[in-house]
């Protein structure tokens, strides 16, 4: 690339710059768009409720006409249980006068509302945080049959827990309405739904034989304790088809985008949040694994799995089981076209094979949820492999290792500091830099050198211009390097090592809950994208808005890029690869633009302190000192045999064979 070419990419560079931001609209206009987008927002979550209202509402009219509401409600003439109640509920039909009642539980951390009608958790809310917006964040989402469990009854009728109104008890003591319930400092909230069996073919129930699930909410605690109790129930269930527990949830975005985009826009826009969304899972005896990230996925687990995770960039919905759930489990991440709402990221649902001891009167399955952030430090410390859910990279290549023993150690005990984070990812950044220094020391001492040797290599380059004269091109080149004491191949190696940490940093700042809605300097978000300025058009690949991080990313590293090349001029190099070079930093424009703020001051730092090395090492390694180490090297070679390595005996050896064949072909 030429001077003529560098000022012609740049001038389209400043035209594009001047064009967006004569386009770009008024504070006025941008600050009345955003207030529509939050009136929206907002009518769409209150049409949503009452859309949800009106469904159970029908649902439970529904119920109610098929049970004929009369004086007689449940029996029929006979006295007999209806066979409609029978038939959705089984054994437990008595239970079809319960009230339908709403529990909401705080305990400081989170807010959870409950309902008796499947005795399930219907959404729970995180009080420490809030979507981009300021909107409550959920981690789980009201929805119909959200929390299933199905098996038969002794009597061969199918019983989803779904449908039956369980009684709802509050430190065993019976609820009647609708409560919010707090947890009290240092103390705990056991909230019990019970579903009992039915005492003859008419009423009454039998309350010493029941179904119960039982939570237990704990003061500032993300855990939930989760218990399915079978009590006196050995002759009421039927085992032999395997009981199933069904868990469902609707994914909704959390974080940063352009609420007025629409269509193909609005889809492009939340893609990255969509990566850092998927299905996680642990077996018994094995890993974390997970679907596919940001994609529909399904899979069929034949083994025991001990934990179902719904994660999301930065909170989960964690499902466990203590003894592990048996049989074959379904698990799935699907994105259901129909539903019009930039808000909707995917459906996850669970299907989770349950054991059941029919050997005694009383069965309890010891389970339980979490319902929170994913920080490395509060999944690490339940011990049950939570963390393996952060994407810290891959374990085989060292990245996972570099992130959990170097990386978060390290960055944990810079936040002790107070300091912003965006100045501790600045003395991070500084600190792996000074650590792999002793790796980057040869790399660089070769560049400068190589700099002070430019006119011997032209004049080895002129003395062998041809292509089968290549081996003693190498040849003289490698005599020539020895004498200056380098070895560009030792310099290599450390760059290769480097790579772990590069990665590790890419995975470790989007996915780091820390940086999330903190600010640095003009970035309101470090866990996301900065922009200066919003388009009012979506580029292909860049996006719909121009980050200012990612700029100083893109300049730094073309400075870079032009100083390394100019280090090397006069070296052997591939075609084409000298293009590559300076195509790289207008490639990583693109693909940086939409990434988060974090990571775009960790590459502008990392280049900037790489600069500042090499110009530091340029100073060191003089010209004065390279002629008197090669002049010291030629006094020492003088009357004495010079050792060849392996690598020049292999070169010679090649070369003594191309100059035969060549002899063989004239």
């Amino acid at each position: 690339m030429d001077k003529k070419s560098i000022i012609g990419l740049v001038l389209i560079f400043l035209v594009f710059v001047g064009y967006m931001f004569w386009i770009r609209p008024s504070d006025e206009e941008i600050a009345a768009r955003r207030r529509q987008d939050s009136l929206a927002y907002v009518e769409y979550l209150r049409q949503d409720s009452l859309l949800r209202a009106a469904e159970r509402q029908k649902h439970e009219e529904d119920s109610l006409l098929a049970l004929s509401m009369n004086d007689s409600t449940w029996t029929d003439s006979t006295g007999a249980l209806n066979s409609i109640v029978k038939a959705n509920l089984g054994q437990f039909a008595a239970n079809s006068g319960n009230p339908h009642i709403n529990v909401t539980v705080k305990n400081d951390l989170i807010s959870a509302e409950l309902h008796s009608l499947g005795a399930s958790v219907q959404s729970v809310v995180l009080d420490d945080y809030t979507t981009f917006d300021s909107m409550p964040l959920q981690v789980v989402t009201p929805g119909e049959n959200n929390f299933d469990l199905v098996f038969v009854d002794s009597k061969s009728d199918v019983v989803n827990t779904c449908k039956i109104p369980f009684a709802a008890f509050v430190n065993d003591k019976p609820l009647t309405q609708d409560a919010d319930l707090t947890v009290g400092e240092g103390d705990s909230l056991v909230l019990s739904f019970r579903a009992f069996v039915n005492a003859v073919d008419s009423m009454p129930v039998d309350i010493n034989s029941y179904l119960e699930f039982r939570y237990v909410f704990r003061h500032e605690s993300y855990e939930v304790d989760f218990d399915i109790n079978f009590h006196n129930l050995k002759d009421n269930i039927n085992v032999s088809p395997n009981m199933s527990l069904t868990w469902n949830n609707r994914m909704n975005r959390q974080e940063q985008y352009d609420r007025s985009q629409k269509g193909r826009n609005a889809s492009r826009n939340k893609d990255s949040e969509r990566f850092y969304t998927t299905l996680y899972y642990k077996n018994v005896e094995d890993n974390a694994d997970c679907l596919r990230d940001g994609r529909d996925d399904e899979k069929q687990i034949t083994t025991p799995v001990e934990w179902v995770a719904y994660k999301q960039q930065f909170f989960c919905a964690i499902l466990m089981c203590e003894d592990g759930f048996r049989n074959a489990q379904q698990l799935k991440v699907a994105t259901d076209k129909s539903v019009d709402n930039d808000s909707y990221l995917c459906d996850m649902s669970s299907s989770l094979g349950i054991d059941y001891d029919i050997t005694s009167d009383s069965y309890s399955l010891d389970m339980g949820f979490y319902f929170g952030p994913n920080k490395y430090r509060e999944l690490r410390d339940m011990h049950r492999g939570f963390e393996r859910i952060l994407p810290l990279g891959w374990g085989f290549f060292l990245t996972q290792w570099v992130s959990r023993f170097a990386i978060i150690p390290v960055f944990n005990f810079l936040e002790n500091f107070g300091w912003n984070y965006g100045i501790i990812i600045i003395v991070l950044t500084l600190l792996l830099k000074i650590v792999i220094s002793p790796l980057t020391w040869n790399s660089y001492k070769t560049g400068a050198v190589m700099r002070h040797l430019k006119p011997e290599m032209e004049a080895i380059n002129k003395k062998f211009p041809k292509q089968e004269q290549a081996m003693q091109k190498q040849q003289a080149m490698s005599q020539l390097q020895r004498r200056a004491g380098i070895n560009p191949m030792a310099g290599c190696l450390p760059l290769l090592l480097q790579l772990p940490i590069i990665y590790a940093m890419f995975r470790f700042y989007p996915a780091s809950i820390e940086l999330r809605q903190k600010s640095f300097l003009w970035c309101d978000d470090l866990s996301s994208y900065d922009s200066i300025l919003n388009l009012p058009f979506n580029i292909p690949l860049y996006g719909d808005h121009v980050s200012l991080f990612c700029l100083l990313m893109f300049a730094m590293q073309f400075l870079y890029t032009v100083y390394t090349m100019k280090q090397q001029q006069g070296q052997a190099s591939m075609p084409g690869m000298k293009f590559m070079m300076y195509f790289m930093p207008f490639m990583m424009l693109f693909i940086f633009n939409s990434q988060s703020a974090a990571l775009n001051i960790y590459y502008f730092f990392n280049l900037l302190f790489s600069m500042a090395q090499m110009f530091g090492i340029r100073a060191i390694m003089t010209e004065d000192k390279v002629r008197a180490r090669m002049a010291k090297a030629d006094l020492a070679a003088k009357g004495k045999p010079q050792k060849k390595s392996k690598f020049q005996q292999r070169l010679e050896q090649m070369q003594k064979m191309s100059e035969e064949m060549q002899k063989q072909r004239k």
